[in-house]
């Protein structure tokens, strides 16, 4: 089973919608050898559900989110995941921090598609979340092949 845990300052904007978008994905080709979740760098939402700018793009992709509440990343998270995604440049900085990366678990989301180096915008603060929609299914997108090209899913359905 791989586990995947996207990671952003809050966990109510742009790592649930990572994590809902990757999980729709992953179902669509078949795969579920793998599993996605989401998690936060601080305590500031901590127990909050998803921001409604969210909400409203994963609905008009009939994606449900209501269960989903905010909480924060965990020391045994990093032995817990095998692939441990960030949404920004801050992201992965706090995150490094907090775990290291020995074992070179930690990615930003952008860096599976040509676009590497660069951040997810936070529609917290540009309250664009279309973009960071556009941004986060490119992201995917990109992470979804690097994993069909590097882990055997016999079931995977490729586009």
């Amino acid at each position: 089973m791989l586990k995947i845990l996207f990671v952003c300052h809050g966990n109510i904007c742009r790592s649930p919608m990572a994590e809902f978008i990757m999980r729709d994905m992953l179902e669509k080709r078949r795969i579920a050898e793998a599993e996605t979740a989401s998690a936060a760098t601080s305590t500031e939402e901590l127990g909050n559900g998803v921001h409604y700018g969210t909400v409203g793009v994963l609905s008009r992709l009939g994606i449900d989110c209501s269960a989903k509440r905010a909480r924060q990343i965990t020391k045994a998270d990093y032995d817990e995941y095998d692939l441990l995604i960030g949404m920004d440049t801050e992201n992965i900085r706090n995150m490094t921090r907090y775990w290291g990366d020995k074992k070179h678990k930690i990615h930003r989301l952008l860096d599976f598609t040509e676009r590497r180096g660069e951040d997810i915008s936070d529609p917290w603060y540009t309250g664009d979340f279309e973009r960071t929609y556009r941004d986060i299914k490119e992201g995917c997108e990109g992470l979804l092949q690097w994993i069909i090209k590097n882990t055997l899913f016999p079931n995977a359905v490729v586009s």
